[in-house]
């Protein structure tokens, strides 16, 4: 193995007279000098743990213990404003399925795929939910349906009159919209408003989540009108975007504190 191989060549001796002090030596070489990014530490982090294991017959726990797995750094998402999703909404979808679609992911904080395959039957206008079937993990969930959704979506119904598919392809009614089509159509709404690249159609589904956090609105809940299984996936959410930050004036800004006094030069 290459892994092994390169450990060998570091201490110019055989694995098996390698201290455990050493193994983890080398791993911080890997990261701080050779600066590995972690799925490449991780890679050989898993050839010698398998060298150490099979030939060298090294117990599991102390694999676990010498040779631990590197996690990588959780990027946070990125939101787009509220002004930002304005000119999304107007500028940069001028096609009246366009705007309907991408403000029914915003609005109701769907995934791509739940978004395609939505039906008009989930539209629940007298509840104010929508309802969203086979999810990810196979599960069923309600999520929001504000006012100003359902709006958008009775003028789109009117003009376009879906039969089952709420949001069907171009050429064939009896079939949803491709995922593809849908990325797509955001992209050329990014481009045609000017904003910036935050990823994909994903980051309204992020804006979704941090705004209604950023109203106060509790995590629970939004853990469940995301359809998240584990409410750590939620928390990746609970961050204050920058825009926000230079909003709040720190406590010492609110005391009432006297002018402060002239203060002469100290004597060199």
């Amino acid at each position: 193995m290459a892994a092994v191989s390169s450990l060998a060549q570091h201490y110019h001796r055989s694995p098996d007279r390698i201290t455990d002090e050493e193994l983890q030596a080398y791993l911080l070489h890997l990261r701080e000098e050779r600066h590995l990014a972690p799925s490449s530490l991780n890679q050989h982090v898993s050839a010698l743990r398998r060298f150490y294991d099979l030939v060298l017959q090294r117990p599991s726990e102390s694999l676990d213990r010498v040779l631990p797995r590197v996690r990588g750094q959780t990027r946070r998402p990125q939101v787009f404003s509220r002004a930002e999703l304005e000119r999304l909404f107007t500028i940069g979808c001028p096609e009246p399925k366009a705007r309907a679609f991408l403000m029914t992911v915003y609005g109701a904080g769907l995934r791509l795929s739940e978004a395609c395959h939505l039906k008009v039957e989930h539209i629940d206008s007298a509840r104010g939910q929508i309802r969203v079937e086979l999810g990810k993990g196979g599960k069923d969930r309600s999520t929001l349906l504000p006012p100003r959704l359902l709006e958008e979506l009775r003028a789109y119904y009117r003009a376009f009159r879906p039969r089952v598919w709420l949001f069907p392809r171009r050429r064939n009614l009896e079939l949803p919209m491709l995922d593809r089509s849908g990325q797509r159509m955001f992209w050329d709404a990014v481009k045609r408003a000017g904003l910036p690249r935050k990823g994909g159609i994903h980051s309204l589904r992020h804006s979704f989540a941090t705004h209604l956090l950023e109203a106060g609105v509790e995590i629970t809940v939004v853990q469940r009108l995301l359809g998240h299984a584990s409410l750590s996936s939620t928390t990746t959410y609970l961050h204050v975007r920058q825009e926000r930050l230079a909003q709040i004036q720190g406590p010492l800004q609110q005391l009432n504190l006297p002018p402060l006094p002239a203060i002469e030069a100290a004597a060199a």
